[in-house]
């Protein structure tokens, strides 16, 4: 008798749609591009203290109404415009963070919200998402896990330095590295010098 020793407490396999296609899909514009590039550079500048602007990454926990989303972007744009001599806003927009330990995955694993995990469909949302935001002339950063390659030719940042996995995946985006400090105050953590 032949058993099944590889996959066990899988239900089912499902391909997810490759970079390249999802990318000539849902393509950059040029506009966007400029806004991308140009947004890398000032926060790399930022953070090595060419730039004396506050740099303020601001948005939901995680994102999981697009609607609700982009009219939270469209009414960012209009305050980052404002305030740009000051400050540069990045709109956080996390598309994987989980809302609980156990429950909701996020938007790119479970886009309905219902268990369904269409992935794909998820990776499209997100994309489209993104782009449009940046059409705002709003940057944006995420924490990478799952969509990396899929979503980082439209971002700005960030990343979580320290955390393996996303840390290791994002080396090659071209994002400048976030620093996460912890709640207690400090600004310094060993080991995490540059």
């Amino acid at each position: 008798m032949f058993y099944q020793t590889d996959d066990v407490r899988i239900r089912q396999l499902k391909p997810l749609i490759p970079p390249a296609i999802l990318m000539e899909e849902l393509p950059i514009t040029e506009p966007v591009s400029v806004l991308v590039a140009r947004t890398r550079e000032e926060v790399a500048a930022l953070l090595q203290g060419r730039d004396e602007r506050l740099l303020v990454v601001v948005g939901p926990c995680s994102l999981h109404d697009p609607v609700a989303g982009l009219d939270y972007a469209t009414r960012l744009a209009a305050v980052a415009d404002e305030l740009r001599e000051d400050l540069l806003v990045v709109m956080r927009v996390y598309f994987e963070k989980p809302r609980t330990i156990v429950g909701w995955k996020g938007l790119i694993n479970d886009p309905h919200l219902d268990g369904s995990f269409a992935i794909n469909e998820g990776m499209r949302i997100a994309r489209r998402f993104l782009l449009s935001v940046n059409a705002l002339g709003l940057p944006a950063g995420t924490e990478f896990y799952l969509g990396l390659v899929h979503l980082s030719d439209g971002l700005e940042g960030t990343r979580r330095r320290g955390r393996q996995p996303p840390t290791s995946a994002a080396g090659g985006s071209g994002t400048p590295p976030e620093r996460r400090f912890p709640p207690r105050g400090e600004t310094h953590l060993p080991g995490t010098d540059c």
